[in-house]
């Protein structure tokens, strides 16, 4: 599970990059009733439930790049995270920088490409509201080597593995927990592509946000009569609960989960 108490290794914030905020800010609040409160002009602001932030939105300003979720994990020195990266063969794509008083953030991609951040706080620890209906559950990576991630993401995130077989000989994945925490604190999961299943990014590995809510299916009701699609489901995983990949209209992806009953 995801909590707000934000130790090192565990996902604690998100946003999202996309050519066209407005739009975007209307669709997920169609999605997932958030309320979008911009920090003015046209450049970005944050998304919250029930008066909590749950993610932020900005402006896709990189050229060339596609419209997706970043995920950000705490650490302790984002200096030292940046050093841990390269030295692990992954690359610094935007380098540490100081927000205020906020914290420090910094972007990279993983040896086999795949993105992610970090964020080391300041005054600002990360989203308030976590693993409720509307928000972040869960994280996952789609790999071209699951082996290789694993060390990558071992070394520098301090993070460690259980691997599960998944019904139906559908494969491997593997859970990630935070360092010296228990399995119920697992946050995360990755599983290995052959890289023509990794249509999105052309081959690349990619992150995307799980989101819990209420009903999948009229979640994904919202997302298709919103301009969204699906790659799969709705779907029933026993033992996990109701599914589907989805896709917003700039084919940023992310999935919705109706957790199973305990």
């Amino acid at each position: 599970m995801i909590t707000t108490d934000y130790v090192p290794g565990s996902p604690c914030w998100l946003d999202l990059g996309t050519p066209d905020v407005p739009a975007a800010a209307a669709f997920y609040g169609a999605v997932f009733g958030w309320v979008y409160e911009s920090m003015g002009g046209m450049e970005g602001g944050m998304f919250r439930r029930d008066g909590k932030i749950v993610a932020g939105l900005g402006k896709l300003t990189e050229e060339g790049a596609r419209s997706a979720w970043m995920i950000y994990y705490g650490v302790e020195d984002a200096d030292a995270t940046t050093r841990a990266v390269e030295a692990a063969g992954g690359t610094v794509r935007v380098a540490p920088m100081t927000l205020d008083d906020s914290g420090r953030m910094a972007q990279y991609s993983d040896p086999l490409g795949g993105q992610f951040a970090v964020w080391e706080p300041g005054t600002d620890k990360g989203v308030e509201l976590v693993d409720e209906p509307g928000s972040l559950c869960w994280t996952e990576l789609f790999t071209s080597d699951a082996a290789a991630a694993k060390e990558f993401y071992g070394g520098v995130l301090g993070w460690r593995f259980n691997d599960m077989e998944l019904p139906g000989g559908g494969g491997t994945y593997s859970l990630v927990t935070p360092a010296g925490l228990p399995d119920e604190r697992m946050h995360g999961g990755l599983m290995e592509l052959a890289p023509e299943h990794l249509g999105l990014t052309n081959g690349r590995p990619y992150w995307h946000p799980v989101f819990a809510v209420p009903d999948c299916d009229a979640a994904v009701a919202a997302v298709t009569g919103n301009g969204g699609n699906t790659q799969t489901g709705p779907e029933d995983v026993e033992g996990i609960g109701r599914l589907s990949v989805c896709l917003d209209p700039w084919n940023a992806d992310f999935v919705v989960l109706t957790p199973a009953a305990d």
